[in-house]
């Protein structure tokens, strides 16, 4: 090979390793929503509707005490529990799918940013072991996730059980120290991410105002 065409394929060489590397790096993305539907009417998948189940919450409703199981200690628990504290909360279907898994990774490692005093909740229907598996795997073991796998009396109790897949609908909840819903949002389409900075806004608002 001559030294030319050694230079050449040695430039190639370094081409596709930085194109490789640049689609390695680059995290997924996905729609942001701003809109929001109420609890207990339906969400979208692709050109499907279905119907979201049970006693609607609202704001300035109190989070149901229904009881969850927290996968880093299999303890089971309930969310006044963490009275005293803020509590931002994100409603993924499962942890498993690719929207769910860019929402976690935001609320933990964007999340990183916010004030002591508020508490960062994931609540899915995944089971405590997947959810402590993703917790190990992303690296982001600093969240509380909470199983609502059992019954799904969590989703029933808030209206944001997925009719037949039942699944959780995505969104976020606001909780203040209390445990009373001050800030809600639901996306009116799955695949859609909840806008996480506007929760995070309406987090440290709300630890602002009680202090």
């Amino acid at each position: 090979m001559t030294k030319t065409n050694a230079v050449f394929f040695l430039g190639i060489l370094c081409a596709v390793l930085l194109f490789s590397a640049c689609s390695v790096s680059k995290k997924p993305t996905a729609v942001v929503s701003k809109e929001s539907i109420t609890p207990g009417t339906t969400v979208k998948r692709g050109d499907k509707s279905f119907q979201l189940l049970g006693n609607p919450v609202a704001v300035g409703s109190r989070l149901p005490d229904t009881v969850l199981v927290d996968s880093s200690t299999m303890d089971e628990v309930v969310l006044s529990e963490y009275a005293g504290e803020v509590l931002l909360i994100s409603l993924v279907p499962s942890i498993d799918t690719k929207v769910c898994e860019i929402q976690t990774h935001y609320l933990g490692e964007e999340g990183d940013t916010l004030p002591a005093g508020i508490r960062r909740i994931t609540i899915s229907r995944d089971t405590p072991f997947a959810q402590k598996r993703f917790a190990k795997e992303a690296k982001l073991q600093d969240l509380v996730y909470l199983s609502d796998h059992r019954d799904g009396d969590f989703g029933r109790n808030t209206g944001l059980l997925v009719d037949k897949v039942k699944l959780l609908s995505r969104g976020i909840l606001v909780a203040d120290q209390k445990g009373v819903v001050r800030y809600m949002q639901i996306v009116p389409v799955l695949t859609e991410l909840p806008d996480m900075e506007k929760a995070f806004q309406e987090a440290v608002k709300l630890l602002n105002s009680s202090s």
